[in-house]
């Protein structure tokens, strides 16, 4: 338990879904009328879920499941292992695919970035099967590197069979695992991310059309998939950010096209109307600056560490303050990253969570002259 010794007051609150010992909640608000089986709406930045019938329990995904394709994909062309201008060969095996497609020829050669567009944009299955061979060398060990990049995203009930989505016996998904992948999809690969707002692609030959129709109706919607098969029916992910604040909805199951596209709407609606995500502690900025001992600096800012979001019915954020407390006698050497005391959240006078607060600096040891004035300093308090 760490000593109260140096306390501070502000306005700043902070939310991390790690907290400790919620005791305050802030009212309910009810959930929308969704005419699916499975649905969840979720805020990009604070990671909390605002709405959700069933959102724990797996279902097939269609093709959702390009989703985790598309992230596998950016993170090796972050990594250097596939270049947007890579020429694919088409096998037999991509041409076979069925679904949607770009109707590849086998034995020709396409660009990479033209068959990531095709994944994206048009859903296609030949695209996907030619993109998982080429950096995996076949589609099963790329379903193989899918569920281990899912388990490290903590998608813990999520499990892939096939890198397309088709209907297969234990290809299930839950809808939050989806919105947590669409959360991480969006965070770590912007500079790709705007390709799921496209409308159209046209490879030369043919133009095809983008499949969420949200993207014409909802000017604030960016993203993400729709997916449609005899198992599934009709699911959706779908992205959209309102004066600062970025929410994901996910339907699964829907019975129809307009089914799917009126839930998608009325839970980004729902989110947008009742709730508010504000930014309470930036990643670098400190909370304090607070005195430390015997170091080669006299004092060190502390603060969250990360970008610290919370999301509240809106109003609530005026009834929130933040107390922070320092470990009484902070001695260096510190390490940044080191935490070293709590930042603690009251929610209308109630304790409501709890959180590290650490050094966003390295503290080395001083020198004999800077230990020896501490000292004194010290045993004279």
């Amino acid at each position: 338990m760490l000593k109260a010794a140096k306390k501070f007051s502000s306005p700043l609150l902070a939310y991390l879904l790690c907290g400790h010992a919620v005791a305050a909640t802030p009212p309910e608000v009810p959930p929308p009328d969704i005419d699916a089986p499975a649905w969840v709406l979720m805020d990009h930045d604070s990671g909390q879920v605002l709405a959700e019938r069933n959102a724990d329990k797996l279902l097939p995904p269609a093709s959702l499941t390009k989703l985790m394709t598309a992230y596998v994909l950016f993170g090796k062309l972050k990594a250097g292992n596939l270049k947007l201008d890579d020429r694919i060969d088409i096998s037999q095996q991509a041409w076979n695919a069925k679904g949607a497609r770009l109707f590849l020829r086998p034995g020709s050669s396409v660009r990479a970035e033209d068959l990531l567009k095709g994944l994206i944009v048009l859903s296609a299955n030949d695209a996907a099967i030619a993109l998982a061979e080429r950096v995996a060398g076949s589609e099963k060990n790329f379903v193989a590197e899918m569920n281990t990049v899912a388990r490290g995203l903590g998608l813990s009930h999520t499990v892939f069979m096939n890198a397309t989505g088709h209907d297969e016996k234990a290809h299930s998904a839950t809808a939050l695992d989806l919105a947590r992948l669409a959360a991480a999809l969006i965070r770590e690969f912007p500079e790709y991310y705007h390709w799921f707002s496209l409308k159209e692609f046209s490879d030369g030959r043919i133009t095809q059309y983008n499949h969420n129709a949200l993207l014409w109706r909802d000017l604030t919607v960016d993203g993400v998939k729709t997916g449609q098969s005899r198992s599934a029916g009709f699911c959706l992910i779908a992205s959209a950010r309102r004066d600062g604040m970025r929410l994901i909805a996910v339907v699964l199951g829907a019975r129809d096209e307009n089914a799917r596209v009126e839930a998608g709407q009325r839970l980004l609606d729902h989110g947008f109307r009742h709730f508010e995500t504000r930014l309470l502690y930036a990643a670098d900025i400190p909370a304090v600056r607070t005195r430390v001992w015997m170091g080669n600096q006299s004092t060190i800012p502390l603060g969250a560490g990360r970008n610290l979001y919370l999301t509240l019915p809106r109003g609530w954020h005026e009834k929130l303050h933040a107390r922070v407390t320092v470990r009484e006698s902070l001695n260096a050497p510190v390490q940044q990253g080191q935490a070293v005391g709590t930042i603690a959240l009251d929610l209308d006078r109630q304790p409501l969570a709890e959180y590290p607060l650490v050094a966003l600096k390295q503290v080395g040891e001083g020198n004999l002259f800077q230990r020896t004035i501490d000292k004194i300093q010290l045993w004279l308090q």
